[in-house]
């Protein structure tokens, strides 16, 4: 009888464990690679409004901005830490209406530039929901999965997340956002790679996917969108005119060497050549003014923020936390490659942002949301040691 007392009392804290918050799980690397790359976001803020305005805590400016939205990013990141990530598998299909709602709001009350409908003013700040869109498409795409965990093998289950995937997308591509819309390409990609989704069917329909570009490329895409993807092929063809970014980011880029010029004495930087560059073209400045060193470190820290978030994934006990892992790994990564082969003019320009380095709140709280679950997993459901 002793001896079944201490079973079933070593039972019951095993259940306690599973069910409570293990705290001394939380993954503190985690925390310090995200906080350093936003930290070189900060300081490619701080660059910018310093070489164009003299004077970096000016309200309004990129840098202020970025410090209100770090401090935000902060405390999303802490509350999504604290939340228990199960609830998120209940409520998925609430989350998923509420998305559809706010990209459905973005294209009839957005603020629109020439071409475009994508943020919402919120308190003297810009919010685009297409970035929270990628988080909560993850969460949803996680719960189908997740149920799924043993039917992935079928083309049906395949095509259902396909269809999960799809009202979004066309939200998302009527803004229209071009970008964004392959992010959630590539979210899907990799979360039914990861998941074990039929490497046959999934080649499959990757093929389909290529039969209908040029339905899409003529029926769908606008002229300046066929004019930025086409660009890098020849940037010399109309060097004031389509090529100019990609020329002049490539300048910045080659003109870095090791070290670079310094913070803040970026010749691109200071002459405020370069459009976008504390969003879309941002890898550009940080190259010249940082180096190739700078952006050495940058890729090493993204290599290990994107290891720890796998190494959380595939220790989680449930099929929910390692698809949420593999979604956020996914999305960090593509985007990663996409943006900085973008600089460097060996992939088409797609807008698509550097996380943590480009300047935008919606992107930081996104990722701040993201990780702060992948926490959430990490203190609550952990199966093995690394």
């Amino acid at each position: 009888m002793g001896v079944l007392r201490v079973e079933r009392s070593a039972a019951s804290g095993l259940a306690a464990k599973a069910s409570g918050v293990a705290w001394r799980d939380y993954d503190i690397q985690l925390t310090v690679y995200a906080v350093l790359l936003a930290a070189i976001g900060l300081a490619m803020a701080y660059s910018h409004t310093t070489a164009q305005l003299g004077e970096a805590l000016v309200a309004g400016t990129t840098f202020a901005r970025g410090l209100v939205w770090a401090g935000l990013a902060l405390a999303v990141y802490a509350v999504a830490t604290v939340f228990d990530y199960r609830w998120l598998r209940t409520l998925t299909w609430p989350i998923y209406v509420v998305n559809l709602a706010l990209l459905g709001v973005t294209l009839l009350l957005g603020d629109a530039d020439a071409a475009s409908s994508r943020w919402i003013s919120l308190l003297g700040f810009q919010f685009q929901f297409s970035e929270l869109a990628k988080i909560a498409m993850i969460i949803v795409l996680a719960r189908y999965l997740a149920d799924r965990e043993r039917r992935l093998d079928s083309l049906t289950s395949i095509l259902g997340a396909c269809l999960v995937m799809a009202p979004p997308w066309i939200l998302v591509m009527l803004q229209p956002d071009l970008g964004t819309s392959l992010v959630f390409f590539a979210i899907l990609g990799g979360m039914l790679f990861i998941a074990g989704a039929s490497l046959r069917w999934l080649g499959a329909l990757a093929i389909a996917a290529l039969a209908v570009l040029p339905l899409v490329w003529t029926y769908v895409l606008h002229d300046y969108q066929r004019e930025r993807l086409t660009s890098f092929l020849d940037p010399g063809k109309d060097p004031l005119g389509a090529g100019f970014q990609l020329l002049t980011a490539q300048k910045a880029v080659s003109s870095g060497g090791l070290l670079g010029a310094g913070l803040t004495n970026g010749a691109q930087n200071q002459s405020d050549l370069l459009p976008v560059q504390t969003t879309d073209f941002v890898f550009a400045i940080l190259a010249e003014e940082l180096g190739f060193v700078g952006c050495v470190v940058v890729f090493l820290l993204f290599a290990a923020l994107i290891w720890r978030v796998l190494a959380i994934a595939w220790r989680s006990r449930d099929p929910f936390g390692l698809m949420v892992g593999a979604g956020v790994a996914s999305m960090i990564l593509f985007q990663l490659t996409v943006n900085v082969g973008m600089v460097l003019g060996i992939m088409p320009i797609t807008g698509i942002p550097l996380p943590f380095i480009t300047h935008g709140g919606s992107s930081l709280i996104s990722l701040a949301i993201g990780l702060g679950i992948l926490q959430s997993v990490a203190i609550r459901q952990q199966r093995a040691e690394w």
